[in-house]
């Protein structure tokens, strides 16, 4: 099978190459997956040497985690027949996904929206579930209920990237006053999403705009990390919680800055296919909607990591496994 391959841990390229096709092993739950989409993380090429595996010796350096295509083979007990869609993220300590087969475990898997594309359900795993988890896990206000959190009110940083996206539409139905940062040329695509308000970050003083108790949120959730995370600690209102999924934000606490009792924390998402079955129901639903920014055939595969890299993608980048240029 064809497949994309980082040459060794600290290489920040990719490369396309032949490589046999994997063997599921049944007694572990796993499923053969002919692969028709993947979708490339931010930095992601930086993960082998900045979070080594327990076995690197069995990893081969396979990017791309996120995935969608047919189930080929699977165990008897599993929940996904031969022939059914599916998508997922599978697990980091396995090889990545970028190849024209591979292999996805029950508990990383599940039925792929039908009013998705290929490219569309693609995009949906990592960023969704990580906000899932972020606001339903992490930030302790218990679990999700349609406006069970109204009258609270939430920052986003990166609004329009791939993770932004599906908070500002996630909070909103949870009940949350969204407030969102992005670029000058993406503040009518963030309103579009449902943001009660849209900060320009170039010409929003963070620190000034939440100087009254008013503005100031119960939650951030930051996708930036440094001077941005720096500056959402002024934002967010005593008692309330700072969540950044870029680094730690006691790393980058402002040495002047006097709130008090602000739990903060950094976290990696984990695998969750039940909660990701709940988020496919809400976009059967037509309650929240997938954003693609581009779709690149496997023989571009260049390109598409060029656009994620540049830091102005609008939703997710997707590379096409099977089509051909």
């Amino acid at each position: 099978m064809r497949g994309l391959f980082q040459p060794d841990k600290h290489a920040t390229r990719v490369i396309l190459k032949d490589h046999p096709v994997p063997k599921p092993n049944f007694e572990l739950n796993e499923h053969l997956i002919r692969v028709y989409t993947v979708a490339p993380c931010a930095g992601e090429l930086l993960w082998s040497a900045n979070y080594p595996v327990p076995d690197p010796q069995s990893k081969v350096l396979i990017p791309c985690f996120d995935v969608e295509g047919t189930v080929m083979a699977a165990p008897q007990s599993s929940p996904f027949k031969v022939g059914e869609e599916v998508y997922g993220q599978t697990n980091y300590y396995r090889t990545g996904c970028a190849s024209e087969y591979t292999i996805g475990r029950t508990e990383e898997l599940a039925l792929k929206p039908k009013s998705l594309s290929w490219a569309e359900a693609v995009t949906v795993p990592l960023s969704s579930l990580t906000v899932w988890q972020a606001l339903f896990t992490h930030a302790g206000l218990g679990g999700f209920s349609p406006d069970r959190y109204r009258g609270k009110r939430m920052l986003v940083t990166a609004a329009s990237g791939g993770v932004g996206i599906w908070a500002v539409q996630i909070a909103k139905l949870a009940g949350f006053e969204v407030v969102r940062t992005c670029g000058p040329r993406n503040v009518d695509f963030v309103r579009s999403l449902g943001a009660a308000e849209v900060l320009d970050y170039t010409t929003t003083n963070m620190r000034e705009w939440a100087e009254t108790d008013v503005k100031k949120v119960d939650l951030v959730l930051d996708c930036v990390g440094k001077r941005t995370l720096e500056d959402t600690w002024w934002a967010v209102k005593e008692g309330g919680v700072l969540i950044s999924i870029s680094q730690p934000p006691e790393q980058v606490r402002p040495a002047d800055w006097s709130g008090k009792a602000v739990r903060n924390l950094f976290f990696i998402m984990v695998l969750d296919g039940a909660a990701l079955m709940q988020i496919s129901n809400m976009i059967e639903k037509v309650k929240c909607r997938p954003v693609l920014d581009s779709v690149w055939p496997l023989e571009k595969f260049e390109d598409a990591f060029k656009k994620l890299a540049s830091g102005h993608a609008r939703g997710k980048v997707v590379i096409d496994m099977l089509a051909r240029v």
